[in-house]
């Protein structure tokens, strides 16, 4: 069984799907009143994650040896990230999408990881960009994902505390 391809094809689902709920959700909120804040760099973030992901699956399904051996203990770690993603997922609820929306008179979410943390999503979201390439071995490309979506998040994190500041 190529494990590589059923990794990575698992994890497109899961980013499509997520895709189809911050979709929905989004219409919602925008229907109730909300504005979207930083549009701008979105585009960039989606590239991103894209071009993440289709590398994983070049380098590790198509350019690595069908045999490549995967690290258990970092699938491992990646495991419990997505546990995490749905922690994040399930406390925002429907408020829950990949933009940033502003939905005016709406107080801030304080349940689940967000009474400890502050963007508990942007925290997953590293570890994961990191933690996938090492199951395959590709150290090199977590850490060089992993410094762009810092660029990004620093960018992000900014334009989403500006808006959220006045609450």
């Amino acid at each position: 069984m190529d494990w590589a391809a059923l990794i990575l094809g698992l994890v497109a689902a899961q980013r499509l799907g997520e895709l189809v709920l911050a979709r929905r959700n989004t219409r919602r909120l925008l229907a109730q009143g909300a504005h979207e804040v930083g549009a701008a760099h979105y585009p960039l973030i989606v590239a991103l994650h894209a071009c993440w992901l289709l590398g994983l699956w070049y380098g590790a399904v198509y350019r690595a040896p069908p045999e490549q051996d995967i690290s258990l203990p970092w699938l491992a770690v990646f495991i419990v990230l997505q546990l995490g993603r749905l922690w994040v997922i399930a406390s925002l609820g429907g408020r829950w999408t990949t933009r940033i929306l502003v939905l005016p008179g709406a107080p801030l979410v304080q349940r689940g990881p967000y009474r400890f943390l502050s963007h508990p999503n942007y925290w997953v979201v590293a570890g994961e960009l990191l933690v996938l390439p090492l199951v395959f071995g590709f150290a090199w490309y977590g850490l060089v994902f992993s410094l762009l979506n810092a660029g990004m998040m620093w960018i992000r994190i900014r334009a989403e505390a500006a808006a959220l500041k006045p609450r």
